[in-house]
């Protein structure tokens, strides 16, 4: 479902939630982010500064990208998150190291920053960056409105997740072609079963 960058509808910001979502390949299994390569490549690509991911990180952000993934099911199903869930998210990104820096304009934005003895020190890196650029994120677009249209594809073998720029918000599937045709073919079969 990779689209290219500049016909991307996912504003940049989500675009890391997203991909962090989409490392794991609920159909197949396939977690791109189960090797030392596939860690190294997602935090090259979305330029997680100094020492990278590594295989100790990988339980952390394993659950950060679950909690996501459950969080974006409930934008698009209505399905609450389960409480151990909203939780273990919540614990997640509460020690995210944040500071509000300021540009040459004066535009306020949220960094990751590892904190010093003084406040705010050098900036972050590995899991501590991307569990800090996840929250900066979601708080942008939870402020612009933006963060309920990150979705997760409501079919139980896909759970890819996507940006919902339908006028309405109210897409369902990651891609109406696959995900959404398979749908209505398993509820069309099952309204012409005998029995039903």
């Amino acid at each position: 479902m990779e689209q290219p960058e500049d016909r991307d509808p996912t504003p940049p910001g989500l675009r890391l939630v997203r991909d962090l979502i989409n490392t794991l390949d609920v159909g197949t299994g396939a977690d791109s982010l189960a090797t030392e390569d596939g860690l190294a490549a997602f935090a090259h690509t979305h330029r997680l500064t100094g020492p990278g991911l590594t295989k100790r990180d990988l339980p952390g952000i394993v659950r950060l990208r679950e909690g996501l993934r459950a969080v974006c099911l409930a934008h698009n199903s209505g399905t609450p998150v389960p409480p151990e869930t909203a939780v273990g998210l919540a614990a997640l990104l509460r020690r995210t190291p944040l500071a509000v820096v300021f540009d040459a304009a004066g535009t306020a934005t949220l960094e990751p920053v590892l904190p010093g003895p003084d406040g705010p020190g050098e900036t972050a890196t590995g899991a501590a960056a991307l569990t800090a650029r996840i929250a900066a994120a979601v708080a942008a677009a939870a402020a612009d409105g933006t963060w309920t249209r990150l979705k997760a594809c409501e079919a139980g073998d896909c759970h890819w997740a996507y940006y919902d720029r339908s006028p309405a918000g109210r897409r369902r599937w990651c891609d109406m072609a696959v995900c959404g045709s398979r749908a209505k073919m398993r509820a069309y079969r099952a309204r012409r079963s005998p029995g039903s």
